[in-house]
């Protein structure tokens, strides 16, 4: 049975191997983005009375500082080449608040200019998952986190990009549209359309 359905980027589903990797009580803050086609899911734990650290990147921990004086300051890492920064900042009372920035860019800010850039069709085939994630600016194709290679064709009213993955025919469209959607673009696999 073929499914194909547009959706906007969710949070991958790894809860039950996370609780057993660590305390999800002490889980403070999560926040979701893309990154060249991939979604990456940070969690940050936040002991407030040992300090503890703990930074987890789509359920893998990349860093811990189990004993820190001072509860509130920065810790600096990697995602693909993007460099993000989590800031711990006081609040009232005892609370505290917590920032991503990716690049020098607040997440939320940062998820806002990727949201016009990126198209995303989340895509079910003989119950194996897709992820076709197309930048607008570049019309670079990502299959599941990985560019492709192929180049668009110039052809009537716009673009086509062709590639086959697993025997399935993807064909990636970006044509003219109008004045409120001056390109449309849409997903065609193994014959059947899904447009944005």
């Amino acid at each position: 049975m073929k499914d194909i359905m547009e959706t906007k980027d969710t949070i991958p589903d790894h809860r039950e191997e996370l609780k057993k990797n660590h305390n999800k009580n002490d889980v403070v803050a999560r926040w979701l983005f893309p990154v060249h086609g991939k979604l990456f899911d940070i969690e940050l734990e936040h002991g407030t009375i040992s300090g503890k650290r703990v930074i987890w990147v789509n359920g893998e921990e990349i860093l811990r500082r189990d004993i820190m004086y001072r509860l509130v300051g920065e810790d600096v890492f990697f995602v693909e080449d993007k460099r993000c920064i989590i800031h711990i900042f006081p609040s009232s009372g005892f609370k505290y608040t917590y920032k991503l920035f990716i690049d020098g860019i607040e997440c939320e800010i940062y998820n806002q200019a990727q949201s016009k850039i990126l198209k995303t069709w989340e895509i079910k085939i003989n119950d194996k998952n897709y992820r076709v994630v197309l930048e607008k600016d570049t019309l670079n194709i990502y299959l599941n986190g990985i560019l492709r290679e192929e180049r668009p064709e110039f052809c009537d009213g716009g673009t086509d990009t062709h590639f086959v993955e697993d025997g399935h025919k993807f064909i990636m469209s970006a044509r003219s549209g109008d004045q409120n959607e001056p390109i449309r673009y849409s997903l065609k696999v193994n014959g059947n359309v899904h447009e944005i």
